[in-house]
Order: C-alpha cells, then structure tokens, then sequence
C-alpha cells in the first residue's frame, strides 16, 4: 500500500463529510439539544402541575377531612353530608373535577376506603396528594387508640435517615471524601457515547461503501488506487470526521454552559449570598477556621463530595482513554462494517451479515451500562479485557480506577485484533468490491478470506 494514495483517500472522505450541510446541523444542534435535555426536564416538572382543581369530599369516617388542605393547585370542599349518588349526578352543576368519598371507619382493621369519582382520570399528582392525606389521618388516628401521650413525636423522633459518607485512601494513606453517585454517571456516560460514536461512525463507513458500490463509482476508483488503500483510507477519513465533530461538541458545549453560568451566576446555586455572608461573618467573630467551616459545610449539603470526586478524577487520563478506546474500536468495527458493504449492493442485504458484528457490540454496551453495580466483577473485567468488548467496558470501568497494567494490555489486545481484523476485512473488500448480481453468503466470505 502507497501512504500517498491513502492520503488522497482520507482528504477527498475527510473533506466531502465536513462541507455537508448535515455535518454542521449535527456538529451545531447537538451541544444544544444536549443542553435542552439537561434543563427541560426540570422546566417540564415545574410548569405540568395541576391548577384550578375543585375536589368535593365526602368524608365518612370523621378523621380524613381535617387532613385534606387547600393548596395552590386544588381545593377541597366538604359534602359530607349530602348523599354521594346525588353528588355524582350534580359534577357539572358543581363545577366539580373530582368527588372523593372515604368510607366509615373499620373498627376491626381500624383503616378506611377510598374511591374517587371523576369526568377524566385523575392525574398522578391528585391521586398520590389524596392518599398521603389519607394515610396521614389513618396513622394519627391508629396512635390516638395506643393512648401514649405525645406518642406521634416519639414515633417521629426515633425514625433515621443515616446516609454513608465514602472515602478513597491514596498510597500515603490520605483520605479524600467521594461520592460513588459521580462514578456511576460518568460511567454510563461515557458507555454511552462511545457506543454510539462506534456504531454511527461505522455504519457510515458501510453506507458509503454501499454507495460507492451501486453507483459504480468505485470500479473508477480502484483503477488508480488498490482496493485497500481505498478501504484504510475511507476508514480513516471517516475517523477523522468523527474526532473533528467530537472535539467541536466539546467546545461548544463548554462554551454554552460558560455563557449559562454567566447568565444565570454561580451564587444563586449556591444559596442567599446575603445569608452566607452573614453566618461567616458570625464564624470568624467566634474565631472558626473558615477553610474548615466551609468544607464542612459542603460535605453536610453533599456538594463537598461531589466537588471532591470531580477533582479528584484524572481527567486528562480519561479524555486519552477515550479518543485511544474509540480511535481503536471504531477501526476495528469499521472493518468488519466496510467488509460487509463491499459484500452487497444494497442495505437490506446487509442485516444478515450484520448479526455477528452487531452482537459483540450491544454485548458491550449492556455490560457497561451495569458496570458500575461491581466494576471489578469477572465478567465486567473479561469485558474490558476482550477487544471486540473492551472499547466500551472498559470505559465504564475507568471513572472506578484501573491499574495501569491492565490499561496497557487491553490497548495491546485491542491493537492486535484490529491488525488481524483489518487485514482480513481488506481481503473480503478487496474481492466484494468488485462483486455484482450475486447475493454473498457467509460461505462466500470464508472463501474470499482464503484467497491468495
């Protein structure tokens, strides 16, 4: 193979994706619509609330309609002493969304039930407002039969809420609180990016080959260049695309959230900069080392483990991990998908032949997206050991700390089965490429691999 002529390869595939509209719309839209995804959410929660809800009650027991308050989104009214057949008939003449009724009090299970009655299916919220009421009622009334004085308090006083604070030890033994909740997100995140990167990027190596094929574009192409400077340098080419869109995504997303925090400021994340003002002042007045009370105060909010645990992490190791574990799976995968576009005319036919490439890789991703319930787990580390798995396990495991050594066995693996993989892909493309009215079968690829 000519190193010039896999150049040519990779600048005519590198240049004719980035000048594509699609490449910039996506290069563009996806920091933002990632960033909408982070805030909607939250917006979403606030603004689909109920409003303007009027609930009849009728209450049969005595003890549920003291516990039913009025809120900014419903209000309750008392029909406890009209009939509840009449009160179903008379909804619209009530102006009514919902009747309530609560049956008379069980003296054997010393409980009640409830039903609601309703033009449309309640929503969620009113539903589980109702039943926590009533449950409220059914317990205080269930403590009142004990007879205990201030028995409620004490039931209140002797309930926990005790949450583990997590510490990691370094060589010298200093500990440095964490928090494993941090781990777990930038695992699954990083399972699934690396995912998609690897099977969108490799699916388009396929299409393009696909493309090229039908259109008989490449019988002019392997004219002037062989068949496997075509087939590395498309590979390539495509690859840089992917690292070029990877790193804009990067910047821009940065860039969006800079200008959000300007926007909105740091503080007000904080809490009342008034208030935090105030109690500091009131620390050093009684002498306390702010460095420590202010630590402290962190760790108590859960912001100081989480502070801590993003340091603490080693970025720059991850961001290598990531471009090496992609760089390498995308090859290797992009062979096998650039083997299989050359062994068909079209997309449909390629289903079949995808099955033993797709299998390893949502093996892999399955795998990683529970990597975190128990990283060093058998089948979590042979995951990130075997290469047609280790592009993503692996990167699921890194956020929990990996030794070096195997780190450097996993790449090797990796690169090894991409050489032996590559070279049998360019056989099977060297031959499929040239390949017309003839549907290939497994078979047919066996005896292109065998080929001299």
């Amino acid at each position: 193979m000519k190193l010039r002529n896999i150049n040519i390869i990779i600048s005519r595939e590198y240049l004719t994706r980035v000048k594509k509209k699609s490449f910039l719309l996506t290069t563009f839209l996806v920091p933002v619509l990632f960033a909408a995804m982070c805030i909607l959410p939250s917006v979403i929660m606030f603004m689909a609330k109920d409003t303007d809800k009027k609930v009849a009650v009728v209450d049969q027991s005595g003890i549920v309609m003291p516990y039913l308050v009025d809120t900014d989104a419903v209000d309750y009214e008392d029909y406890s002493t009209e009939p509840v057949d009449s009160m179903k008939l008379r909804f619209d003449e009530l102006g009514l969304d919902a009747l309530v009724v609560v049956s008379p009090l069980d003296s054997v299970q010393r409980s009640v039930t409830v039903a609601s009655y309703s033009a449309k299916p309640l929503s969620m919220e009113l539903k589980e407002g109702v039943q926590s009421k009533v449950n409220d009622a059914v317990e205080d009334y269930r403590l009142a039969l004990y007879e205990i004085g201030d028995l409620k308090q004490i039931m209140e006083d002797v309930k926990s809420d005790i949450s583990m604070s997590t510490y990691t030890l370094d060589e010298s033994g200093e500990e440095k609180i964490t928090s494993s909740e941090v781990y777990m997100i930038i695992s699954m995140l990083l399972s699934i990016i690396i995912y998609m990167f690897i099977a969108m990027f490799s699916g388009m190596v396929m299409q393009s080959v696909i493309e090229e094929k039908s259109s008989r574009v490449v019988e002019v192409l392997v004219s002037s260049v062989k068949a496997t400077e075509l087939m590395f340098g498309k590979i390539i080419g495509v690859a840089c695309v992917a690292l070029t869109q990877f790193f804009l995504w990067i910047i821009l997303t940065l860039v969006l959230v800079g200008g959000f925090s300007a926007f909105v400021g740091f503080d007000s994340l904080m809490g009342d900069p008034a208030q935090t003002e105030q109690m500091m002042e009131m620390a050093q007045m009684g002498g306390v080392d702010m460095a420590e009370m202010t630590e402290t105060m962190a760790e108590e909010e859960g912001m100081g483990a989480v502070l801590s645990t993003l340091k603490d992490i080693d970025w720059v190791q991850m961001i290598l991990a990531f471009i090496i574990y992609f760089a390498l799976g995308y090859l290797l995968y992009a062979s096998f998908f650039a083997a299989i576009g050359s062994a068909v005319e079209n997309e449909a036919d390629t289903n079949q032949l995808q099955m033993p490439v797709t299998v390893p890789l949502l093996l892999a991703f399955f795998i990683a997206i529970y990597a975190f319930n128990a990283p060093d787990s058998p089948i979590v580390w042979w995951g990130s050991m075997i290469p047609f798995t280790s592009p993503i396990v692996m990167l699921a495991r890194i956020p929990f700390g990996v030794p070096m050594w195997e780190l450097v066995l996993s790449i090797v693996l990796l690169l090894a089965t991409f050489a032996a993989c590559g070279w049998a892909s360019a056989k099977i493309y060297k031959i499929g490429i040239l390949m017309f009215g003839k549907k290939t079968t497994f078979k047919d690829l066996w005896k292109w691999l065998k080929q001299k």
